[in-house]
């Protein structure tokens, strides 16, 4: 069956409007005009904003924890016990710093960084190594799996980093090819 010459002009307005929703998602309301891309990209920088605002009072108190763990590490007479906790909470907050680094690099490029949360993963297992081997609580097999562990993580370090500065070359390249070069008379 042939389509139907004799459509209204709001009805065709109609199709297209939902046809360009669905390739390209503008939406239109009188004056003001929303993206389906700006919408989301605006949540996530609100999202990462309260969790970097957590993490920063949470860095804050452990900070203030670790001072006030001081005066219990000099009174007590069980130095050790209170040594451990003193040296895991110090490495709980390289951890959250390494993530808030991450989030903080977020909001210049607009992109999570791979190295910054590769490095929170490699604090975060030599933690519990070095906790672990302090207290004498780890058996052979555990340091084997924590090893290839920290080897895949500094592998996948290393490959970001090499892949972040092949791009940026790259791009660098690419803006050197689309500027004018200048004409001297």
């Amino acid at each position: 069956m042939p389509p139907d010459r004799n459509v209204s002009l709001a009805h065709s307005t109609f199709f297209h409007r939902h046809h360009i929703a669905v390739t390209n998602p503008v939406y239109g309301c009188g004056n003001m005009i929303f993206s389906a891309t700006k919408i989301f990209d605006r949540a996530i920088n609100l999202l990462f904003g309260v969790l970097l605002l957590f993490i920063t009072v949470g860095v804050t108190a452990g900070v203030v924890n670790l001072f006030l763990q001081l005066g219990d590490l000099v009174t007590s007479t069980d130095i050790t016990r209170h040594y451990v906790r003193l040296v895991s909470d110090v490495l709980t907050l390289f951890v959250l710093i390494e993530l808030s680094r991450s989030l903080v690099s977020h909001f210049d490029e607009h992109r999570l960084r791979l190295t910054f949360i590769a490095d929170a993963g490699i604090v975060f297992v030599l933690r519990e190594i070095m906790i672990k081997l302090f207290e004498h609580k780890i058996a052979a097999d555990e340091i084997y799996a924590l090893s290839a562990l920290l080897l895949v993580l500094g592998c996948l370090r290393t490959a970001a980093v090499l892949v972040y500065q092949r791009e940026k070359r790259l791009l660098a390249k690419e803006t050197r090819v689309r500027r004018p070069i200048p004409h001297i008379p």
